[in-house]
This record gives structure tokens, C-alpha cells and sequence, in this order.
């Protein structure tokens, strides 16, 4: 009995196990090149720098001071005689006596009351804190600031309200002349009391001759 002979059997060209053809293309080291590739196209590609815009505003200008307000230049005081009010003329009520007033409000209520109806003695008693600065020529005007054509006070001077000084020559003058010194009289004792402890006095202007 003839040897049977092996069957042969047919293979396809791509057939992976067909003679002198390869397993197959390496998958894997194509993808791994693919990977390499793709890694050094990003390492390469460097997008343009992108300048950083810096916030940088101009310094800010240096203010410029404002100048100082002009001081109010002080209003001269008429020098010339002032007319003695009638005993009931009327005048306007007292400027609000606020807290921690030199001297009790009666006390300063009273200075500005004689200081309204007596410009005969007043007008010709000198002031000495320094309010000739402000255009004070005596001690009346602290008290009073202006006065209608019969002597009537028209406003009130609120520098008096505060000032110790003025407080205490308008009183220590009413005091006098209630006692009846005459205006001279009442002058010499002011002055006689407060120049020497005081160095600046109001120009004011003697008392006529009785």
C-alpha cells in the first residue's frame, strides 16, 4: 500500500503564517514613533511670546496746594462820635451764649448790655487781649459792631463772648461808673490795672474834657 502524501493545503499571500512573510507590521513601535513625533512637534513649537501687558499708570500728579485764603482784612471802626441811645431804645437780641464761656453768661449778658447803651464810656476804654488787630480802638468794639444814626446797637461783635480780657474791662468799667467816676476816671483805673500786665492796648482815643 502506497505511503499517503501529506495534503497540501493553500495559503493566502497576507495569510500570517504563509513562508516568507513577516508576523504583521510592529504595531507597537509605530505607535511609539507616532508618540515621539507627536512629543517633539510640542517640545519645538513655541508659540510667540506673548508680552504681558504691565499696568503702569503715570504717577499721579502732586497736588497742588490751594492758597491760602486772604485773611478778612478787619474793618475799620469810625472815629467819629458816637451818638448815646435813648435808655429804652431797642436793641437786637444777644448772640447765643455757648458752654465754656470765660465767664458766667450773666456776667458776659451784662458786659454786653452796657457796652450797647454806654458808647459814651466804652468808646474811650481801652481793650488789651490784642483786638486791634481786628480794628478795635477800644473796648466797645468788641461788644458791639455797628450801630444805627441814633446810637441804637444794629449787630453784635461775638469776639467779646470769649474773651476773658474784654469781659472783665467792660465790667470792671460798668462797676465804675456806677460808683460815679467819671469816664477820665474810669480810663486811668482801667489802664492803671491791665497795661502792666497786659502789653498791647487798643489805640483808643481820650475821653473828652469834663
Amino acid at each position: 500500500m502506497a505511503a499517503m502524501e501529506p495534503k497540501k493545503t493553500s495559503r493566502r499571500p497576507d495569510d500570517p503564517g504563509a513562508p516568507g512573510q513577516s508576523a504583521g507590521p510592529p504595531w507597537i513601535l509605530i505607535g511609539g514613533g507616532v508618540a515621539f513625533l507627536a512629543a517633539l512637534a510640542v517640545f519645538l513649537w513655541r508659540p510667540a511670546p506673548v508680552e504681558e501687558e504691565v499696568f503702569n499708570p503715570s504717577p499721579p500728579q502732586a497736588e497742588r496746594p490751594e492758597p491760602p485764603a486772604a485773611a478778612a482784612e478787619p474793618q475799620p471802626v469810625s472815629t467819629a462820635p458816637v451818638r448815646k441811645p435813648a435808655p429804652d431804645a431797642p436793641m437786637p437780641p444777644l448772640p447765643v451764649i455757648p458752654n465754656m464761656v470765660p465767664r458766667p453768661p450773666q456776667v458776659i449778658a451784662e458786659a454786653y448790655e452796657f457796652a450797647g447803651r454806654n458808647p459814651d464810656v466804652l468808646e474811650f476804654v481801652p481793650c488789651f487781649c490784642g483786638c486791634e488787630t481786628a480794628g478795635h480802638r477800644a473796648n466797645a468794639h468788641c461788644f458791639v459792631q455797628s450801630r444805627n444814626e441814633d446810637g441804637s446797637v444794629a449787630a453784635w461783635e461775638p469776639h467779646g463772648m470769649g474773651c476773658a480780657v474784654c469781659i472783665d474791662v467792660a465790667r470792671d468799667s460798668m462797676q465804675l461808673r456806677a460808683s460815679g467816676a467819671s469816664v477820665g476816671d474810669v480810663r486811668d483805673a482801667v489802664e492803671s490795672k491791665y497795661a502792666a500786665r497786659f502789653p498791647r492796648m487798643t489805640p483808643t482815643p481820650s475821653p473828652p474834657s469834663q
